[in-house]
């Protein structure tokens, strides 16, 4: 009886993987993964200060080097994948940029095939590093991890991407200047912004390829964390009291993104939980999706579970016996292809589905157990239909889905008790972010 009981638990959870992000999935290589990063570690510094004009040596053999993958797979994309190095002169501050210097992000762009669809996804990882001090341009840093391998998952998502199509664009970026107060970012945050690019998610890498950490010597590869905010610093007057009245203060959209992430991550990337860390960044620490989340894009940051302080921001050298440096053999290149994998699902995933669905309400004007919810159908894309998420006010995750053809659902449970969203999905599948309602009152 306990089996059979054991069994039909079991058999209540049901996966369904999109076939064709399925195989891209598996189609992640550590073996690539690794090359990239011996292949930036073997260019001594990236330091964001480091020596532009070396061929073999430097940031700037660095972006040359990226650019030169890029336009290697945009051979394999029927003309859809283009890059460039997006370059801006950067004054010195007097601070960790002494001089002026050319600031350049390597962006390679995957044009959506439907030119109705406007939506944009970004992966980001910063190609720049540091030794103990971010302004030593100088001395070998290799930078394995932070952000090497951050910077290897966006290859090798472009690698594998670009030879697929998708309704909606997906932009692949390595960024230099991170080190030096986030520079790239802001400047390609910024410009976004100017150029009313509709950025719906930003997927920012940074240190995520080692399993271990350091003083408490764990070593796992079975978790990912994803650092997510739950308001924005946009969301002032109205808006901010609407939160407060509704209890939103957990629903905004880097938030909302976060719990996407963890669910397509999990669905298709075996032996990795994607753990929800409620908090923009660490304690002492900044992230490139700061400066979206500051010009109000949905962005994240993905790092390692674990890290190990003795392997970034340091010399290297050997020291009381202990080894510093962020060097390829403190690497774990199985974990690097998880994480990887769990990028590419969620950027395919977003780019092949609708668009979210468009005014969202909940009905609130009268007094009722029962909860009326309506939306429009999305700009771009055709639904087979919409997925109504529920969870508990408590909850940390959407708990129950419900299915939908038609533009409106009523659920016999309270608006009071329960948060509501709405998802467009897709003919194979692939859902939308999910839409919060705001409420249709009197």
């Amino acid at each position: 009886m306990l089996v059979i009981l054991s069994q039909a638990g079991f058999a209540q959870t049901t996966i369904n993987r999109d076939p064709e992000i399925e195989q891209m999935v598996k189609e992640v290589s550590s073996d690539s993964l690794q090359s990239y990063i011996l292949k930036m570690v073997s260019l001594g510094t990236r330091n964001t200060l480091s020596t532009q004009s070396n061929t073999s040596r430097g940031i700037g053999a660095a972006r040359v080097w990226v650019l030169s993958k890029f336009n290697e797979f945009a051979r394999q994309s029927n003309g859809r994948l283009s890059a460039f190095i997006d370059t801006t002169i950067y004054k010195g501050d007097n601070r960790r940029v002494s001089r002026d210097i050319v600031l350049g992000n390597v962006v390679a762009t995957l044009k959506g095939t439907d030119p109705n669809d406007k939506r944009i996804f970004l992966i980001s990882g910063h190609l720049d590093n540091m030794r103990s001090s971010p302004t030593d341009s100088t001395g070998d840093a290799p930078g394995a991890n932070d952000d090497g391998s951050g910077s290897a998952a966006v290859l090798e998502c472009a690698r594998i991407m670009s030879k697929h199509s998708f309704s909606a664009t997906i932009i692949f970026i390595t960024v230099s200047g991170e080190e030096q107060g986030l520079l790239g970012a802001d400047y390609n945050a910024k410009k976004a912004k100017r150029d009313g690019w509709n950025i719906e998610a930003v997927l920012n890498n940074d240190i995520m390829g080692s399993n271990n950490s350091s003083e408490t010597k764990i070593v796992d590869n079975t978790r990912i964390r994803v650092f997510s905010e739950g308001l924005s610093v946009l969301d002032t007057g109205r808006v901010a009291t609407n939160i407060r009245n509704l209890g939103l203060e957990n629903d905004g959209k880097a938030r909302q993104l976060a719990r996407y992430v963890k669910e397509i991550g999990e669905r298709y990337i075996e032996n990795l939980e994607v753990v929800l860390i409620y908090r923009n960044d660490r304690f002492l620490r900044g992230g490139d999706h700061t400066p979206y989340v500051l010009n109000g894009y949905a962005a994240v940051r993905i790092t390692e579970m674990n890290e190990n302080y003795y392997h970034q921001h340091q010399d290297v050298r050997m020291e009381k016996g202990l080894q510093y440096g962020d060097l390829p053999e403190f690497m774990d290149f199985e974990y690097l292809r998880k994480n990887t994998g769990m990028n590419l699902s969620n950027l395919a995933n977003l780019a092949k589905a609708p668009a979210m669905p468009e005014e969202v309400r909940v009905e609130a004007r009268r007094l009722s157990n029962y909860t009326s919810l309506s939306w429009k159908a999305p700009k771009t894309g055709k639904p087979k239909g919409y997925y109504i998420l529920m969870r508990e006010t408590t909850s940390a995750f959407w708990q129950k889905k419900f299915f939908t053809t038609q533009t409106e659902y009523v659920l016999p449970y309270s608006k009071d008790n329960y948060f509501f969203a709405v998802q467009s999905v897709g003919e194979t599948g692939n859902e939308s972010l999910a839409v919060v309602p705001g409420v249709l009152g009197r």
